[in-house]
């Protein structure tokens, strides 16, 4: 797989990373979806991928314990993007966000005993904690660098000016933000504050939770207990309206020799060589499937197409329901 460098500080990985999300924030978790999970990373590292991306309350520490026994004896062959600071009960529900000095610090060294390991590649808040200076939080991070603990530095969901006031106290390597065909907001401020900062893109939910790769239908919604069931583009109309749009990148695909969710995936990686995909799995097919992605060259006339068929704004509903919404550009 071809590599990709995210920032101006030399942090090079593959072109695609892996999610780890689905593997614990589930109602699936047992034995052998465990075992699913860790093959799906072991088959991932053989296919060239090299960053991981996880967070400190996926499954409440879960994830990275899940992470940390995959990696065990392959340390040497992963990087590690690692979020922190939201706060969850022990039913599982969000409570807010942290951002304190002393609370990093001390997320991080939590976050190191689950993975099994004496150091991250990337670290960074979840969101923006509003009661707390932007410039404390990643001074935390910056003393974390110092002490070898942490290598690079990083942002998720931030808006342009916090993306400035962090950078100037600790040069940040990447953004992670949602960035899809369908989430295409970053456009307007920040992926142009990136790219004045010298700062890359980790892009996350490159298929909008699923909504992107063809296999949802009106007769198959997303079930009840399904937390995507509670987000407005899976609800009502806007469920069907995003679906007809979907049904739109189907002669792309073809003329491709791909799959929708290739396509979506290669237009996110065409948008720049400063963006890496964050691909979410748990099952050895998909990733298959999604990695595909990397050997797919859109055309000019396909990328025209593909603006025309599904333009920006053409999908129905918020990513989010209206609480979370209001976490996001902190």
């Amino acid at each position: 797989m071809d590599s990709r460098t995210l920032g101006s500080l030399g942090f090079t990985s593959s072109a695609i990373a892996l999610g780890c999300m689905s593997m614990s924030d589930t109602d699936g978790r047992g034995p052998e979806p465990e075992r699913e999970s860790i093959a799906t990373i072991h088959q991932a590292l053989e296919s060239g991928v090299t960053l991981l991306d996880t967070g400190d309350f996926y499954g409440m520490g879960h994830n990275e314990m899940l992470v940390g026994r995959a990696i065990e004896e392959r340390r040497e062959q992963v990087q590690l993007a690692v979020k922190f600071g939201a706060l969850r009960d022990y039913r599982g529900a969000f409570l807010g966000f942290d951002g304190r000095p002393h609370f990093v610090k001390s997320s991080l060294a939590y976050t190191l005993q689950r993975l099994k390991t004496d150091y991250v590649d990337f670290y960074f808040p979840a969101r923006v904690d509003r009661t707390v200076p932007i410039e404390d939080t990643m001074g935390a991070v910056a003393d974390l660098i110092r002490e070898g603990k942490v290598l690079y530095a990083g942002l998720s969901e931030a808006s342009p000016g916090a993306m400035r006031r962090a950078h100037a106290v600790c040069p940040l390597s990447a953004v992670e933000v949602e960035y899809s065909l369908w989430s295409r907001d970053i456009e307007d401020a920040v992926l142009p504050t990136a790219r004045e900062l010298g700062i890359g893109v980790l892009a996350y939910s490159t298929l909008s939770r699923g909504l992107l790769t063809g296999a949802l239908a009106m007769d198959k919604p997303v079930a009840s207990y399904d937390f995507r069931a509670h987000f407005p583009r899976f609800q009502g109309t806007n469920f069907e309206k995003n679906l007809q749009l979907v049904e739109k990148l189907k002669d792309v695909a073809v003329r491709s020799v791909a799959t929708i969710p290739q396509v979506a995936i290669a237009w996110v990686m065409a948008q720049g060589d400063d963006i890496v995909p964050v691909v979410g799995t748990r099952r050895r097919n998909y990733l298959v499937e999604n990695l595909g992605a990397a050997r797919i060259q859109l055309t000019e006339r396909d990328l025209a197409d593909i603006e025309q068929l599904v333009p920006r704004g053409a999908v129905a509903g918020d990513r989010y329901p209206a609480a979370a919404m209001e976490t996001l550009n902190g």
